[in-house]
């Protein structure tokens, strides 16, 4: 029974896919011509295409849920501070991907998060600055080699986690859909976006090298930027070109695998 729908741009076409979440247990996956594929494999792309044991992956899946793979230093914390971890914590998260296994619910696990909730890039720079660095705006979290490092560091902790449930490592784990590097990034403190598109190109690069079997994303809200002046028409306000992102440019990045859009209608 369909419970919620998300919507997934893949790259190099931009193809529009209604991916179906928290489908019934009992359901299959759809491959081409209508062939079923009953299987928990990693899911991969070719081309345009997500693809699931040579089979086209479409909506019958149970792709859907995005989880924080985060929660720095602020309460009841994944990441006290760099590279410390409350494994109680942990065993949480391991708790949530071990039931999205047995449920065949396929998750998107985001790695930081642009806003102050939940620790965000924000305290990074808090770390940062009590390690004696100077740091003058949340967006030095992009361009400071230290608190680059203490991002990769967060980075290579989750991805090789062991879960302590399936005893099945992250970055081995089918029921991990993606990665996503960061959650509505913005870099304001730069509107030509070269700052931004200089720190993906780096952490995708980071991300893949750990692991190259998932895919990744970036997570950005989707404005489009200089590199496409003849769309940015169709921001929701001129403000968007003026937060260090770039849509089309972003998704350009080797590594990166597909992208999505943030739609708020109560605001665009």
């Amino acid at each position: 029974m369909l419970k919620s729908l998300s919507l997934i741009l893949i790259l190099n076409h931009l193809t529009c896919l209604a991916i179906i979440s928290e489908l019934e247990e009992d359901d299959e996956i759809v491959g081409d011509a209508g062939n079923h594929v009953d299987s928990w494999s990693m899911v991969q792309k070719k081309g345009n295409q997500f693809m699931l044991d040579g089979h086209p992956f479409y909506e019958a899946s149970s792709v859907g849920l995005s989880v924080w793979a985060f929660n720095d230093g602020q309460w009841r914390v994944l990441q006290k501070s760099p590279n410390v971890y409350d494994e109680q914590v942990f065993k949480g998260l391991d708790f949530v991907v071990s039931e999205a296994k047995k449920y065949k619910v396929r998750l998107i696990l985001s790695l930081v998060n642009n806003w102050e909730a939940y620790g965000g890039k924000s305290q990074y720079v808090k770390w940062g600055k009590a390690a004696g660095l100077n740091l003058t705006s949340d967006d030095d979290f992009y361009s400071h080699p230290t608190l680059r490092s203490y991002y990769k560091s967060h980075v290579k902790t989750v991805l090789n986690r062991m879960n302590t449930i399936t005893n099945i490592t992250y970055k081995d784990d089918p029921t991990i859909f993606a990665w996503e590097l960061i959650n509505e990034p913005r870099c304001e403190s730069d509107p030509s976006g070269d700052e931004l598109q200089a720190w993906i190109e780096e952490m995708a690069v980071y991300v893949k090298s750990i692991d190259p079997k998932h895919l990744l994303q970036i997570r950005s809200e989707g404005f489009y930027g200089a590199s496409t002046p003849n769309k940015v028409q169709f921001n929701p306000n001129t403000y968007a070109q003026q937060v260090g992102t770039d849509f089309i440019r972003n998704h350009q990045v080797l590594g990166v695998d597909f992208a999505s859009v943030h739609i708020y209608p109560d605001s665009w």
